[in-house]
C-alpha cells in the first residue's frame, strides 16, 4: 500500500509552507506530495495569505525534492488550456526528472471561477474529454512529426508537440463519483482511478464500475491503479486524535465514520479493509500543514505496519 500526502494550499498555506512539508514528505518515506488545484479557500477559514497556482508550486518543488513522486489531484480543466497544459506539465517533469503525475479533472468549484474572472462553460466533461485527448495526443507525437486535433471545443493545427516530458509516459489519474462517463473515460485515458472521500462501500461499487468499463474497451483491469483520497487524522491517544480533529474544525466520530481517523492501530485496520478491495494506494489529505508531528506520527506508526 503506498501512502501518499495530499495537501489543500487553498485553505491557508503559501510556497514555504508546501516545500517544508513536501521535505518532510521525502524524508519520512512517504512516496509522493500532491496537492489540489485550486484558487478560493472553502468553508469557515479566511485562506490567508492566499492561493497558490498548483503547476508553479510543483514546478519550484521539482528542484527541490529528489525522490517523491509529485502531482495534482485534480488540476481543473477549466482553468488552463489543454495545448498550455500539456508545456506546463512536461516542463515541470523534466524539472523533476521525471516523477510527475496529471489528475486531471472537469473543474467544479464556481464561486473560485467567479472570483478570479475565469469562465465557467456548461460542457465541462465534454472539453475534458477533449482535453485529454489533446494532452495525450501531444505527448504521444513523436519528435520531428506534428500533432493535428479538431474538436468542437479545441482546434490544434500542425503542432510541434513540443516539449517531451521526461517519462517516457506520464501517469495520467481521472477520478470521481460518476457512474458512466466518468468509469468510461477512466477506461480510456487513465493509468490511476482515484475516488476521493468515499466509503468502503462507495469505493467497492465505483472501482467495479472502472473495472468493467476497462474490460469493455478492449483494456485489462489490472492496467490500473485503484486509489483513495481520505483525510487523515491519527494520535497516540485519545486527546491526541481530539486535539487534531479540532484543530481542523472536525469531530473525531464524523472523521472515523468517513475518512482514516483513530489511533495508529484504527487506521492500519481500515486501510486495509480498502486495500481488500483493490485499493493500492491511499492519498492522505492533511489539512494541519504546520502540524509536522502528524506526518512524523503516520510513518513510524502508520506505513511502518503496512510496508
Amino acid at each position: 500500500m503506498d501512502l501518499r500526502i495530499f495537501t489543500e494550499p487553498q485553505q491557508g498555506a503559501g510556497y514555504d509552507t508546501l516545500l517544508t512539508v513536501a521535505k518532510a514528505t521525502e524524508d519520512l518515506g512517504f512516496d509522493a506530495f500532491f496537492r489540489s488545484d485550486h484558487y478560493l479557500h472553502m468553508g469557515a477559514v479566511d485562506g490567508l495569505p492566499g492561493p497558490t497556482d498548483a503547476w508553479i508550486t510543483l514546478a519550484g518543488l521539482a528542484r527541490e525534492t529528489r525522490r517523491i513522486r509529485l502531482g495534482t489531484l485534480m488540476t481543473a480543466g477549466t482553468f488552463r488550456l489543454p495545448g498550455v497544459l500539456a508545456i506546463q506539465v512536461a516542463q515541470v517533469d523534466q524539472m523533476s526528472g521525471g516523477r510527475v503525475e496529471l489528475g486531471l479533472g472537469a473543474g467544479w468549484f464556481e464561486q473560485e471561477h467567479k472570483a478570479y474572472g475565469i469562465p465557467f462553460p456548461k460542457e465541462k466533461f465534454a472539453r475534458l474529454e477533449e482535453q485529454l485527448a489533446i494532452v495525450t495526443g501531444l505527448w504521444g507525437t513523436e519528435t520531428g512529426s506534428t500533432f493535428s486535433y479538431e474538436g468542437r471545443y479545441y482546434q490544434l493545427t500542425d503542432s510541434p508537440a513540443l516539449p517531451k516530458p521526461a517519462q517516457a509516459k506520464v501517469p495520467i489519474l481521472i477520478g470521481g463519483h460518476g457512474a458512466t462517463r466518468t468509469p468510461r473515460l477512466a477506461a480510456r485515458y487513465a493509468d490511476e482511478f482515484n475516488i476521493p472521500f468515499a466509503s468502503l462501500e462507495d469505493s467497492e461499487r465505483q472501482f467495479g464500475r472502472v473495472r468493467a468499463a476497462a474490460e469493455e474497451a478492449g483494456r485489462s483491469a489490472d492496467d490500473l491503479v485503484y486509489s483513495n483520497a481520505l483525510v487523515v487524522c491519527v494520535g497516540k491517544d485519545d486527546a491526541e486524535v481530539a486535539r487534531r480533529a479540532a484543530a481542523i474544525g472536525r469531530q473525531v466520530e464524523e472523521l472515523k465514520a468517513n475518512g482514516l481517523a483513530g489511533s495508529p492501530a484504527e487506521v492500519v485496520d481500515k486501510i486495509g479493509r480498502y486495500g481488500a478491495l483493490g485499493s493500492t494506494r491511499i492519498y492522505l489529505q492533511v489539512l494541519d500543514l504546520h502540524d509536522l508531528d502528524h506526518l512524523e506520527l503516520i510513518s513510524s506508526q502508520v506505513m511502518s505496519q503496512l510496508s
